[in-house]
């Protein structure tokens, strides 16, 4: 007997698939159709069989979300939401707050106690960034300008809503969430998300160029690619963190490898089968009866995440330097709650603080606002400005500096010596922690106790040296030190102050190391600690070996950009027209566009559409500035510059402009047909290749027919003869061209 869950996969897809087929013939968003099929075959629906294995269902649709984050990360890396700037975290941190307000005022005003009204702002703060991108995706928009800001936003807003369910998680533990804990919590999860980024860039794209022929086939750099996803996913459960975040966190360190789009197309199908049974699990949350029930207090809460993510967003959009239409158009976007949401109010619920109501009503809130949000998100896109105002006004254009002045110099040079001790500290903690707690025991009981602590302490210093010292020595000798040791008295004086300063946090690494494991006065131990670090310092051994750990971090976070780019020509102009109305896209040219085999000028992009083309991508090799006479085919990606107008005219052409194979019948297909050269034949005394049979009539000689009638097989050298037959292959069409012209010829 079948297990209850086939049956229920076969009930869900089936529906899935026939509603997601009549919202596509409506032109409406798929994700609907998922929401309509969930409740469809929901136990609350009982004219049509429902689902019997909720639980199954539950546990698919997890695996559902790890691969839709998994599959947000390969598309979105860090180093994308780096260069976003802060004023992503602003906005996202911004917004946040003022719908915890929000939420905690409404549930304050509903008669709710403090837990659960606090419990319930967090539950209305995070918008989803699964139903965004599905959303994104469905609506064919993921070249707007806007896009890229709003898709910063919203990962950001998961990695704080992380931090959130930890703080939420200590106040019904009854650790009170004081400011201190608070901090405590957010630089805890800093910790481990720059870990993670750090060895995972340093290690897994070495590992994937180690054994590329390992990973060649589909199959087995899908079974890598799932394998360390699902890694992730359990060592970010083992620390307390949620599972989606450590599959986004993964898909965004292969996002650095040249395997990244190779890994999207092979994981594509994953993502799109468990996405769809996780949005109509969530279809199957709806409840008719509680609808009824608790329908003011939807309503308002409707209304509240609605409003409230348009309002706050658009403004927290321009406070930080976003044009009114993007702002608009980015907080449109937002107008949803999610999975995130879920789980707060399963925490609070298993924890016994959360009043049972309030859990149903949030989920009919989300899939209420997630019907919503497709709409919105169209509202705002198809919204018109005028045209003073629908230009990129907020962020001015960067200023290219040729010759660096003192207050630049400084500027790079402390922002150098920031990201090196950040970096550098965080993997000199963690070795200093893992090492602790899965070596120290262990030589204590081969050694004994201060032998055994000897011993590990030698080996934490060895490894902690190639990080101490990049953060003492590293940029000493740099143009901008340089240029300020040079600059005066004054800044040389500010900037061995700064180095004595870098010197005594390595030492107190140190310190930190020797006091724990050493039994000695605590002077001997800060004159060891110095000595240590000096060694460190004028080590060469200890310089070559930490120059070659950094070397191949950079080499693997910067080996994709290079390969795709020429020297020299990295996309750094995008960020210098962020002050103008145009942008920099990449557009993939469908496998059934009828613009393959044809060159840009034929194509006219720049002259119908204000488009520019600025490089052609295939198969990761990148050329920069095409000419007119470059061909296109399938697959290749564009990356073009211009505005959104242009940019949405010119796909919406190219995906418009198709090849009907249905209606093609036979004329792609090749054809072998034997034909008889006449007397009278122009292709009578001719060579082969001098016939115009490939070039003209784009067929080829396949054999000529012997009397025994078998080929023989002839060179392009051979002369035609008349009676000669010949067996000929090519297209339908090209074929019948051919045979007509011989056949007119007798």
């Amino acid at each position: 007997m079948l297990p209850k869950l086939i049956y229920d996969l076969a009930l869900i897809l089936i529906l899935a698939s026939v509603v997601t087929f009549i919202f596509k013939r409506l032109k409406q968003p798929l994700v609907l159709g998922y929401i309509v099929a969930g409740f469809l075959s929901s136990p609350h629906m009982p004219y049509i069989p429902s689902v019997v294995d909720e639980e199954g269902i539950h546990v698919w649709s997890e695996l559902g979300v790890i691969f839709l984050m998994f599959s947000l990360g390969l598309e979105f890396s860090f180093k994308k939401i780096f260069r976003s700037g802060p004023s992503a975290l602003f906005i996202s941190s911004l917004l946040m707050v003022c719908m915890i307000l929000l939420g905690a005022a409404i549930g304050r005003f509903m008669g709710m106690s403090p837990i659960n009204y606090i419990f319930l702002g967090g539950m209305l703060c995070i918008s989803s960034s699964t139903i965004i991108y599905v959303a994104f995706n469905d609506l064919n928009i993921m070249n707007k300008r806007f896009v890229g800001k709003t898709v910063s936003v919203f990962i950001i807003e998961d990695i704080l809503g992380v931090v959130l369910m930890a703080l939420l998680g200590s106040m019904v533990g009854g650790k009170g969430g004081d400011a201190r804990e608070i901090l405590g919590i957010f630089v805890q999860m800093v910790f481990f998300l720059l870990l993670w980024f750090l060895v995972g860039i340093w290690l897994i794209p070495t590992l994937l160029r180690r054994f590329k022929s390992y990973f060649s086939s589909k199959e087995t750099l899908l079974i890598m690619s799932v394998g360390l996803c699902f890694l992730m996913v359990v060592i970010g459960s083992k620390l307390g963190y949620n599972a989606a975040m450590g599959a986004f966190i993964m898909g965004s360190i292969l996002a650095e490898t040249l395997e990244a789009e190779r890994i999207e197309e092979t994981v594509s199908p994953l993502k799109d089968l468990f996405g769809a049974i996780f949005f109509v699990s969530v279809g199957m949350m709806v409840q008719p009866a509680l609808l009824l029930e608790y329908l003011p207090m939807i309503l308002i809460l409707v209304v509240a995440v609605v409003l409230g993510k348009m309002v706050f967003g658009t403004l927290s959009f321009m406070l930080f330097g976003c044009s009114l239409p993007d702002a608009v158009r980015s907080s449109f976007s937002l107008v949803q709650i999610g999975e995130f949401s879920f789980i707060i109010a399963q925490m609070g619920v298993a924890a016994g603080v959360l009043e049972d109501y309030i859990y149903p009503v949030v989920v009919m809130v989300s899939v209420i606002t997630t019907f919503i949000t497709p709409y919105s998100i169209k509202f705002a896109v198809n919204l018109k400005f005028p045209a003073k105002i629908d230009k990129q006004e907020g962020t001015k254009e960067n200023k290219v500096v040729d010759s660096p002045t003192l207050q630049a110099a400084w500027y790079g040079l402390l922002k150098n010596y920031a990201v090196q001790t950040i970096a550098y500290g965080t993997l000199a903690m963690a070795v200093i922690r893992f090492l602790f707690a899965s070596l120290l025991e262990v030589t204590r009981e081969i050694f004994g106790h201060w032998v055994g602590n000897a011993v590990c302490g030698v080996l934490v210093l060895a490894l902690l040296s190639l990080f101490l010292r990049p953060i003492v020595m590293r940029k000493n000798n740099s143009q901008e030190a340089e240029m300020i040791k040079e600059s005066g008295r004054r800044n040389m004086i500010l900037f061995y102050a700064l180095f004595v300063l870098r010197f005594a946090v390595g030492t107190a690494v140190i310190y930190y190391v020797v006091n724990i494991l050493s039994p000695f006065n605590w002077m001997l131990h800060v004159g060891f600690s110095i000595a240590v670090m000096a060694l460190m310092c004028y080590s060469k051994t200890v310089k070559r070996r930490s120059v070659v750990m950094e070397d191949m971090f950079l080499y693997n976070l910067r080996r994709r950009e290079e390969v795709m780019a020429e020297p020299g020509q990295k996309l750094s102009y995008a960020r210098k027209l962020s002050g103008r109305d145009l942008h920099v896209t990449q557009v993939a040219l469908p496998s059934e566009s009828s613009w393959a085999g044809q060159s840009l000028a034929q194509l006219h992009i720049g002259s119908r559409h204000g488009v520019n083309v600025t490089a052609v991508i295939r198969d990761h090799v990148r050329t920069n500035i095409p000419g007119g006479s470059m061909v296109i085919y399938p697959h290749d990606v564009l990356e073009v510059v211009g505005d959104d107008q242009g940019i949405d005219q010119m796909c919406a052409r190219m995906n418009s402009e198709l090849v009907d194979r249905d209606n093609r019948g036979t004329e792609g297909m090749m054809r072998i047909k034997r034909m008889e050269v006449a007397e009278q034949s122009t292709l009578q005394g001719m060579p082969i290749k001098k016939s115009g049979i490939r070039d003209h009539y784009r067929c080829m000689v396949i054999g000529v027919e012997k009397e025994n009638g078998l080929l023989s097989v002839v060179g392009a050298d051979y002369i035609i003869n008349k009676g000669d037959v010949i067996w000929f292959a090519g297209e339908h069409a090209d074929i019948m061209r051919l045979q007509q012209i011989m056949e007119d010829e007798k």
